[in-house]
């Protein structure tokens, strides 16, 4: 066996990618609804049994669903969840809120990301305005801040947010680890930045020279990257555009109910398939 190269020395498969994540860790999961979310690293936390999970995610669904219908995840900090689509809610989440088996600190989008990027700054928590008029502030006990400069408005203190991981799914990286994306980038900058350390899977490795042509695409650099893994089309059954769109008939076999379903689901993935083949 030949060494590796120092370019792809962060380079793993994805299930050793996954036994990175320890039980109990708070992980930041990027994409959005059922759009480039690492759908195969939620897979593979199932398949590994992982336990005690907290999930950090603006817009969470098809992941934190199938997470909580395996019992992986018991804490969230959370904005709006639904499987999206014709799908509407996501069931097996709502069911392990409403049964206690999740603890749930609830958020907008807005003001989780608040809480991110007082991570970012290294500051105790960042001001968030819009949020008068619902119960969010004092179900979490946010304190409420006038502008000391007079001009009689206000914010909301966000206390910081800091996961150990970010998780997230990317169209390209380069063996050193810089990652980018061809398409909206939802929550992903922010997670990067605001994490302990940052895992991603990845559609394809290319070279190094693609990247330096269009530098101002690069997403995450190398020096935040931590490890990574190189499995195409894990974002499955969701879409990972341009490469693939979402798998609208898997998305009903999964919210199927029963176990017998549920595996047929996880053995019908694109990271089980290439396991088999192996």
């Amino acid at each position: 066996m030949t060494a590796r190269t120092q370019t792809d020395s962060k380079q793993l498969s994805l299930s050793k990618l996954v036994e990175r994540i320890p039980d109990g860790a708070s992980i930041a999961v990027g994409g959005s609804f059922l759009h480039r979310s690492p759908n195969g690293v939620a897979r593979e936390l199932v398949r590994q049994g992982k336990r005690n999970i907290e999930i950090v995610k603006q817009s969470p669904g098809y992941d934190i669903d199938l997470l909580c219908r395996a019992g992986v995840v018991d804490r969230a900090r959370t904005g709006i969840v639904a499987i999206e689509g014709n799908f509407g809610l996501a069931p097996h989440y709502r069911e392990a809120v409403e049964s206690g088996a999740l603890e749930l600190e609830e958020h907008s989008c807005a003001t989780l990301t608040a809480g991110l990027r007082a991570s970012v700054f290294g500051n105790p928590f960042q001001l968030c305005a819009g949020i008068d008029g619902s119960d969010l502030a004092e179900l979490n006990g946010w304190v409420k801040i006038d502008d000391p400069y007079g001009s009689g408005r206000h914010g909301w203190a966000i206390p910081y947010i800091r996961p150990d991981y970010a998780i997230l799914h990317v169209n390209e990286i380069t063996g050193d680890g810089d990652a980018r994306v061809l398409g909206t980038s939802h929550w992903d900058r922010v997670m990067s930045r605001a994490a302990e350390k940052v895992l991603i899977v990845a559609e394809r490795k290319v070279d190094k020279a693609e990247f330096q042509k269009a530098p101002n695409l690069t997403l995450v650099p190398h020096f935040l990257v931590d490890a990574y893994s190189v499995a195409p089309g894990t974002a499955w059954p969701g879409s990972c555009w341009p490469d693939y769109e979402v798998d609208y008939p898997a998305v009903e076999q999964y919210l199927e109910a029963g176990d017998e379903a549920f595996d047929m689901h996880l053995r019908s993935a694109p990271e089980a398939l290439e396991a088999k083949h192996d």
